[in-house]
């Protein structure tokens, strides 16, 4: 046999055998087991390892508790970027995202709905234990970080300067992964972060960081990160996004209900779905017990109108796409009447 026909015979084997691994690893055709209706129903759910997507992993760990299965396929991502694009290409029908990227979304036509809250407050603007900033007015001329220029962080640094009397200018704005910070501000590689916990509380923890403020201090039910869903799963498959929210809702309930709850969450979520030391998130869920907020999450249209406000005096947000055009407010009409997950922990009952 000559030598090309050997190499056309071994391309030809090779082709075959990556052919029969995708249709068995990712089409599953070889699976002996059908598919149920469950599991054909069942999507995926994009977030992070940060505290405003918490309700995601405690949503699908309850209901796995409680029914064996969980309504959502969660996909963890590990940072913005990544999960920005796995929502556009179709990956994701679903996702937590940044407040004002969703927005942008929105203006730039991408047909995505926010139809509920991550969580209220939970960040903070920490500096060096050492430094000697102890006011909005000391970071002039100052390095601060944060997470990337459509984050609520960005325009929470905005709005501090302009009550501060402070413009953009009077500091020095970049761009980071969250996870990147605590060791930057370790390295005083810059003299403030700002970004969503838990990797605030981890400079605290690590015994080199100060709160300068924290977000319910200077921006009373700051908004962070929403719960965003393709405008398709709307139309064709609404009852589905009402499971989602009604199960999102309860788990901030659920969370909210008791320390208890708190602390067990932080154990399940750090352990099953962070990857993280337990000792943050018992850290930022304990100190203070109101840092962050699971409760009153309903989307709230005066809300929005300041985050657009200062979106375009930042420069972010052009304008284009409003209240109604961006949210799907009627999924949780009375948040007064959602109940939290009747579900305790073996240990607590």
């Amino acid at each position: 046999m000559s030598m090309r026909r050997i190499l056309i015979t071994i391309a030809i084997a090779w082709l075959a055998a990556i052919t029969l691994a995708h249709a068995w690893l990712n089409l599953h055709l070889f699976n002996s087991k059908p598919a149920t209706t469950a599991d054909q129903k069942k999507f995926r759910i994009g977030f992070l390892p940060v505290t405003c997507h918490l309700t995601c992993p405690v949503t699908d760990f309850i209901n796995k508790q409680m029914t064996g299965d969980s309504i959502f396929e969660p996909v963890r991502f590990n940072g913005w970027p990544e999960l920005k694009e796995a929502y556009l290409s179709g990956y994701t029908p679903t996702t937590f995202i940044l407040a004002p990227m969703a927005m942008a979304l929105r203006e730039q036509g991408v047909p995505i709905k926010i139809v509920y809250l991550g969580h209220r407050d939970g960040s903070a603007v920490m500096v060096h234990k050492d430094s000697q900033i102890y006011r909005m007015e000391d970071l002039r001329g100052k390095r601060i970080a944060v997470p990337n220029r459509f984050s609520n962080q960005r325009l929470l640094v905005f709005r501090a300067l302009k009550q501060a009397g402070m413009s953009i200018k009077d500091i020095e704005l970049v761009e980071m992964p969250p996870p990147d910070m605590p060791a930057a501000l370790y390295a005083k590689a810059v003299d403030a972060i700002s970004s969503g916990e838990p990797f605030m509380a981890q400079t605290e923890l690590d015994g080199y960081g100060r709160v300068l403020w924290l977000t319910k201090d200077v921006w009373p039910n700051f908004i962070s990160c929403v719960l965003a869903v393709h405008e398709d799963m709307i139309k064709n498959n609404r009852p589905t996004v009402q499971r989602l929210v009604d199960g999102i809702s309860k788990s901030g309930k659920w969370i909210d209900k008791s320390m208890d709850h708190r602390m067990e969450a932080a154990q399940f979520v750090s352990k099953f779905y962070y990857n993280q030391n337990p000792r943050l998130l018992t850290f930022v869920l304990s100190k203070p017990p109101d840092r962050v907020k699971y409760t009153n999450l309903t989307l709230r249209k005066p809300d929005f109108e300041e985050i657009e406000e200062l979106g375009r005096e930042a420069g972010i947000l052009n304008g284009t796409a409003h209240f109604e055009d961006y949210t799907d407010a009627s999924f949780v009409t009375d948040e007064t009447a959602v109940q939290p997950y009747a579900w305790e922990p073996p240990t607590r009952r």
